[in-house]
């Protein structure tokens, strides 16, 4: 007899609990920034621990309380959330939600034609036939380099260049604030320019440079 009064007693505490429990319902229409309806959008009371899902409309409905809190959420949108007032007496509110745009700008995306790292380490590695106008292009290069060494006598390499350039460097600050180097005042000049006249330097002559006589072995009789 106490088991049956104590089940009643318990029962009657929890309908009244439930009674005095304010319930709103909450509806409305989901849209973004561009006025488009937002289905399949994610709301949960933060209070009771429920949620639902707007419609294909954007049109939504959840039950709530005063003084709870809920979420919406969607792919893409910003997250939002609204708050019921805790001295709210009426029984439904319509509460419209217009979602945010979250969007992540990327700047660039390359697109490579190798699936794999090995594919490409592949690619990468193996020997591939030079194009015939690379290679036309480098042996007219070649044959360039190779003129210019013959008809001025210079070496062209990048040991070359480097001590051309020092001494470029060497001539600048031996004569700074100084007159320039006059070459009419220089005997090997003159010399070499004497020289370049007497083998048809002004003759529109090939220069050859002059070779010297060879000298004759003696020979030694034996006696």
């Amino acid at each position: 007899m106490n088991k049956a009064l104590y089940t009643i007693i318990l029962l009657v505490l929890t309908i009244g609990a439930l009674n005095g429990q304010d319930y709103i319902q909450v509806s409305g229409i989901i849209s973004d920034e561009a006025n488009r309806l937002v289905s399949g959008a994610a709301i949960i009371s933060k209070k009771l621990k429920k949620g639902t899902v707007s419609e294909g409309h954007g049109i939504y409905s959840i039950t709530s309380t005063p003084g709870d809190t809920i979420f919406f959420r969607a792919l893409g949108y910003k997250r939002y959330h609204t708050i019921i007032p805790k001295d709210y007496g009426g029984r439904y509110a319509n509460v419209d939600i217009r979602l945010e745009f979250d969007t992540v700008r990327i700047e660039g995306v390359n697109i490579l034609p190798w699936r794999t790292y090995s594919e490409f380490i592949r690619d990468i590695t193996q020997d591939k036939p030079l194009d015939p106008i690379i290679e036309n292009m480098n042996d007219n290069l070649a044959s360039i380099y190779v003129a210019l060494q013959n008809d001025l006598g210079l070496k062209i390499s990048p040991e070359a260049g480097y001590h051309y350039v020092v001494q470029q460097d060497f001539n600048a600050h031996a004569t700074k604030n100084q007159f320039p180097v006059n070459n009419l005042l220089n005997p090997w000049a003159w010399s070499k320019f004497l020289q370049g006249v007497k083998n048809g330097l002004f003759k529109n002559q090939k220069f050859e440079k002059p070779t010297e006589p060879k000298k004759v072995k003696k020979k030694v009789k034996k006696e």
